[in-house]
């Protein structure tokens, strides 16, 4: 089965917990804190492989986790970083967010990686809060706790070469016999269901070549298969299209032309501007007398007289063909990734807060500023629930608390927090 869409889940690693320890040994009865911070979680990193030519392994497992961080220990040693998750998807991958349908990351070439959410942060130990007025201060930090994101993975086929062109018209037959691929073939409509690649070699040099199935009438308005399929034609540097000379199908060459031409202008007016080969196929179908008149009439109309005649059947034509593509593709540079706005999908707020009052006359504040000071909060703990309160004041939270009307004896909510204030 080909699968070129699909919407995953990720979440990268918690960051570990820091140490709450005191140094013990037979010199020391009772040292300094020295417990040490947790490990940072593993970040989930997108890998491009050429192994993979589809999606479908993401039909199955759609949620991805980083490893967590592991907690500090004694005698200030940092908890090991969790492991990275290294998703492979093939080559020419992209990357969208689902929340706005930007895209996020273009993975157009082999081996190329990009870090989709970094690990959450490590807490610190309690040696870290040891101050002139700390001594031994008995609490740690909690880790950075990550968030479940989703994103969207959409292939975009990579080849040099798109073959286009009504079903049946004997693109699959021609990609069979200019390289190495070995697709599914008959003599019917549809055969082709997923673009298939293949190398062609000539003269010494290679160029990948996709059969890009589902094109009909209708495809870009989403009629038919095409519609999924022409996103895979947005890379190649060239088509040939193919067009069945013989009107086997019943179809004439003249409307072929027009209507696949259409479909691709109305997908994408980017589109129009690739170049192509026109290839009239199945020539060995039909008598020179009436092949003559066809082609005459098809010039009269579009005022092309640059086109080749195929048989893949008797292989007339097709070495002219694959030199002709290279030519062609000699002069053509190839494309580049994909435009990604700069900005970050996996951004933290680190430096906002918000008051809200509610009914009850309580005052709850949210926002990213006090989701990392919380991490730190041990209630049972008056050492650390001071300097929480501390940190809130030289925060300007308690001044902008008092500008929003707060007095004394309201209660104050954050996170699962609540305190009275008392001036």
């Amino acid at each position: 089965m080909f699968l070129d869409r699909v919407k995953i889940s990720i979440k990268a690693g918690n960051g570990g917990k820091g140490a709450v320890s005191f140094l013990r040994n037979a010199q020391t009865a009772n040292g300094g804190p020295d417990g040490g911070d947790g490990g940072r979680g593993g970040d989930v990193v997108f890998l491009a492989t050429d192994e993979l030519n589809t999606l479908y392994s993401f039909r199955f497992k759609k949620k991805y986790v980083a490893e967590d961080g592991v907690q500090g220990a004694k005698k200030n040693q940092t908890g090991k970083s969790g492991e990275d998750c290294v998703i492979k998807v093939p080559t020419g991958t992209v990357l969208i967010n689902p929340e706005n349908d930007k895209v996020i990351a273009d993975l157009s070439e082999n081996g190329k990686k990009f870090v989709a959410l970094k690990g959450g942060a490590g807490g610190h130990g309690n040696a870290y809060y040891k101050s002139s007025i700390k001594q031994a201060p008995g609490f740690s930090q909690t880790g950075e706790v990550t968030k479940l994101r989703e994103v969207i993975l959409e292939l975009k086929t990579i080849a040099d070469v798109g073959l286009i062109g009504f079903p049946n018209v004997g693109k699959s037959t021609l990609l069979s016999v200019i390289s190495n691929a070995n697709p599914k073939i008959a003599n019917y409509p549809f055969t082709t269901i997923y673009p298939n690649l293949g190398v062609c070699e000539v003269m010494g040099e290679s160029f990948v070549v996709a059969d890009i199935p589902g094109l009909i009438e209708g495809a870009s308005k989403g009629l038919g298969l095409g519609h999924y399929f022409l996103k895979h034609v947005e890379r190649v540097r060239l088509l040939v299209h193919l067009i069945d000379i013989s009107e086997s199908d019943g179809r004439n060459i003249i409307d072929d032309y027009k209507v696949i031409n259409d479909e691709l202008k109305s997908y994408s007016e980017e589109l129009t501007k690739v170049k192509q080969i026109v290839v009239f196929s199945k020539c060995d179908l039909i008598d020179e007398t009436l092949l003559q008149e066809r082609l005459k009439k098809f010039e009269e109309v579009y005022k092309i007289k640059d086109y080749l005649l195929l048989s893949s059947v008797t292989n007339k034509g097709v070495e002219i063909l694959k030199k002709k593509i290279l030519e062609n593709l000699k002069k053509i540079p190839k494309k580049p990734a994909l435009s990604v706005e700069d900005y970050d999908f996996d951004k933290k707020d680190v430096s906002s807060f918000e008051i809200t009052r509610h009914d009850d006359g309580s005052f709850e504040v949210t926002g990213g500023r006090l989701d990392n000071l919380i991490r730190g909060v041990v209630l049972s703990n008056t050492q650390s629930f001071a300097y929480f309160q501390k940190r809130l004041k030289d925060m300007g939270v308690i001044d902008s608390l008092l500008e929003k009307g707060m007095q004394n004896g309201d209660t104050v909510i954050i996170k699962d927090i609540s305190f009275v204030y008392e001036e």
